[in-house]
């Protein structure tokens, strides 16, 4: 499960992020997670708050923010929505596809105290 490990790195920027910003309580995280990032958003939530018992974010709520998968389309030559790494082109069947977006992870907002 590369969800855990995924949020012990999120708690590890909680943690150094406290230290720099002096605070001592994280009350929610807000996470931009890309529809191609293979992430589990249900094992996700359930790593984060064991990996967070005991620590400054213990209790804090999860917000997860979808972000659609983006690809170009080699032979149509244009940006095109897709929901999963293989998809073919929507308009022209095709494989020729570079992702462009959503398959990013990313610490978008925190609220602290």
């Amino acid at each position: 499960m590369h969800e855990m490990s995924l949020c012990e790195g999120v708690l590890q920027v909680l943690e150094e992020q406290a230290r720099i910003q002096s605070y001592h309580r994280v009350k929610q995280v807000w996470l931009e997670i890309g529809a191609l990032s293979g992430v589990e958003t249900e094992a996700l939530r359930f790593s984060f708050e064991v990996v967070c018992r005991g620590t400054l974010a213990e209790g804090a709520r999860l917000n997860i923010i979808q972000i659609p998968g983006r690809a170009w389309c080699l032979p149509c030559a244009k940006s095109i929505a897709v929901s999963h790494r293989y998809d073919p082109c929507p308009d022209c069947g095709g494989h020729q596809l570079q992702v462009t977006g959503g398959d990013e992870m990313r610490i978008k907002e925190l609220e602290v105290e």
